[in-house]
């Protein structure tokens, strides 16, 4: 038995089939501006959910970028370019069989600034703690940091009165000090006032010639504290009479330099000391990931929140079609007779949610960019915005105008064309 082959479609078919299919889609885009003319006030309405959840998913994410960027930025003023190395443990064996701690020394430092490439600051930290006598009969247990001059680049220190001791103070072993604000405001009221006061250490008298704050305050979880006086490393060893030190801080050129720098020079003071000693090369690349990712998270979490938003605005678009259809059911029987498929009856007013829809989420999205930009534009703060926000809330807005559109389409699909011309 001979199989029936149906004849294939040449290219003038198709070529006619193709414009049949864009001459529909027209007609059905046409129809649905034309159905949103004629109902002005109730789509509007319908669309204002759309506007308000589109502009919230940008809004919220810019929030979210913004308070990143807050973060960040706070974080990296501490040093975003530092590397703190400290001994944690290990010891040394004397002639005498008694042991010491393995303490770093500065040739250690001046090593890795020979070896390392990038370093463009670093300073050692000698650290010890003396009764300090104020004047008028005032003596504090103060902490007293031996540092370089360029530990005010490493720590990213603000001068809040006077200045900061220099290579010149440091060279020529001046008995300088800069104390740190809280310190200077509780002894001498003012920071302004503390410049030019004597203190005495050890009975030899020191000139307060800055006071100092920290970029971002640490609330006592670093090596400054709110008694701290700064001096040169070089006058500090007087007080010690040894040359080692617990921290030696330094600064790279480029952040990116900062991990494998960090390896670097962890390995170095490795091999200048014993196998058993243990040092620990910090620095605040790991911070700062871990805080960009919360961020980045709670961002996620906050525009997926604002995403809500338009869920709920999609059903009031799925309640305004279903009104559509019902007042439109005399309209579809018309083009139901006049050779309309059920598939061009759905396409329509699929069509219609989605340009419903899709048009909030524009105005939305264009009123969300409007605000940051406009922010940014008259006043200092430059708020960042993020092109995806935008993406995220049109491709949402066409997503809920499809899901929340079906049924109504496939009611107005599935209607009788015979019930429909009978309806009144």
């Amino acid at each position: 038995m001979a199989t029936t082959q149906l004849p294939k479609l040449s290219s003038f078919d198709r070529t006619l089939q193709s414009a049949r299919s864009t001459m529909m889609f027209s007609e059905v885009v046409r129809l649905a501006v034309d159905s949103f003319k004629a109902s002005k006030v109730r789509f509007l309405l319908t669309m204002l959910g759309m506007i308000i959840g589109s502009a919230s998913i940008i809004l919220v994410t810019t929030l979210g970028l913004t308070g990143k960027e807050y973060a960040l930025n706070l974080i990296s003023s501490i040093g975003p370019n530092m590397i703190e190395m400290q001994y944690d443990g290990g010891t040394v064996v004397g002639p005498d069989n008694t042991t010491a701690p393995d303490y770093m020394t500065r040739d250690d430092m001046n090593t890795v600034i020979e070896q390392v490439p990038g370093i463009i600051a670093a300073s050692p930290m000698l650290e010890f703690h003396d009764r300090v006598s104020m004047g008028g009969g005032v003596v504090k247990d103060t902490m007293l940091l031996g540092v370089s001059p360029q530990y005010k680049q490493v720590r990213n220190l603000a001068i809040v009165a006077g200045r900061f001791f220099d290579d010149q103070d440091a060279v020529a072993h001046t008995k300088v000090a800069v104390i740190v604000a809280p310190f200077a405001i509780a002894l001498f009221g003012t920071p302004s006032a503390a410049v030019g006061h004597s203190i005495t250490v050890s009975g030899i008298p020191f000139v307060v010639i800055g006071v100092f704050k920290e970029s971002v305050e640490t609330f006592g979880q670093s090596e400054i504290s709110d008694q701290t006086i700064l001096i040169p490393y070089q006058v500090a060893r007087y007080f010690t009479g040894t040359d080692t030190v617990k921290q030696i801080f330094f600064t790279m050129k480029d952040p990116t330099l900062v991990p494998a720098a960090s390896e670097e020079i962890l390995n170095i003071i490795k091999s200048r000391h014993r196998a058993t000693s243990v040092y620990t090369a910090f620095n605040l690349t790991q911070v700062l990931s871990v805080m960009a990712q919360i961020a980045n998270m709670l961002t996620i979490v906050l525009t997926l929140a604002a995403a809500i938003t338009l869920i709920v605005s999609g059903v009031g678009i799925m309640n305004s079609m279903l009104a559509n259809v019902q007042s439109r059911i005399k309209e579809i029987g018309i083009r139901k007779a006049l050779g309309a498929t059920s598939r061009e009856i759905r396409l329509q007013f699929l069509t219609e949610a989605v340009f419903l829809s899709l048009s909030g989420g524009i105005i939305g999205t264009l009123v969300g960019l409007a605000i940051p930009w406009t922010v940014s534009l008259l006043t200092p703060f430059k708020i960042p915005t993020s092109i995806w926000s935008a993406v995220i809330s049109l491709s949402t807005s066409v997503l809920v105008g499809v899901l929340f559109g079906t049924l109504p389409a496939n009611r107005a699909a599935r209607l009788d064309p015979v019930q429909t011309l009978k309806y009144e």
